[in-house]
């Protein structure tokens, strides 16, 4: 099959609903050539319905990426169905509600710890444990929302992706011997279950209907899907370290 991705064999986290940009990264994907495996939870079972709508059937496991037991038998699991790994996408956000939606100031450690768990230094953990399958070296493509800002809303999620920025940068530095890249891709806001968990959501995402340069479709999560594939495909070879906004250029205006 021809198309950008043409005998690549993708790992996609965080197909939640057809509304997630991960969904879309998983379509294109396949229409792209990609072989795929996705992963999910907690609850796989809601993946598989959703997977159902992808061009080609797909196999969907349970990964849980704070349980080192799951992390452990990844490569296993994969390498059976795959043989191996050329891409990895990580769209995997997470912070308990007391530490979203106006609550900055009064939110506990073990919440805000949670948060950098699940949406940071799981794109660590997740890469690492499907190194292994990349002895070819590939890609490993991230999901953020631009951390140069306080949001309005957004609270320890900002910092939390601050952090998956910064990591993402320093395992750019460490893999790239081993022919890895390490990027992201800085969405603007969709109207996806990840979004609708944020308190006052649409007030964060009303920015963009008075700010971005380009017209903003909150219900569109294509153009951030068509980016994380562009990334996992060999036409960025020497990118790696970097974040692309996919934001209708919102990120480079002021007021």
């Amino acid at each position: 099959m021809s198309g950008i991705l043409a005998g690549k064999r993708v790992l996609i986290t965080g197909v939640l609903m057809e509304s997630s940009i991960a969904f879309h990264t998983a379509k294109l994907a396949q229409e792209q050539g990609a072989e795929i495996i996705l992963t999910a939870f907690p609850r796989p079972t809601l993946t598989e319905r959703i997977a159902k709508k992808l061009p080609k059937p797909v196999k969907v496991i349970e990964l849980d990426v704070t349980n080192d037991e799951h992390l452990a038998s990844l490569a296993d699991v994969v390498g059976e169905e795959l043989g191996g790994l050329d891409g990895v996408v990580h769209s995997i956000g997470f912070a308990p509600q007391d530490a979203l939606g106006g609550n900055f100031l009064n939110t506990p450690f073990e919440s805000v710890a949670t948060a950098m768990h699940v949406s940071a230094y799981s794109l660590k953990s997740l890469t690492m444990a499907c190194l292994p399958l990349m002895q070819e070296g590939g890609s490993v493509v991230g999901l953020t929302f631009d951390a140069q800002f306080a949001w309005p809303q957004y609270d320890w999620m900002g910092p939390a992706k601050a952090a998956l920025e910064a990591t993402s940068r320093y395992m750019a530095r460490d893999l790239g011997k081993q022919n890895i890249r390490c990027n992201l891709i800085s969405a603007g806001p969709i109207g996806s279950m990840a979004a609708k968990s944020i308190p006052g959501f649409s007030d964060l995402a009303d920015v963009w209907n008075h700010r971005s340069p380009l017209e903003w479709n909150l219900a569109d999560p294509e153009p951030a899907g068509r980016g994380v594939v562009a990334l996992l495909s060999d036409w960025f070879p020497k990118t790696t370290g970097e974040i692309i906004h996919v934001d209708g250029g919102l990120h480079a205006v002021g007021a």
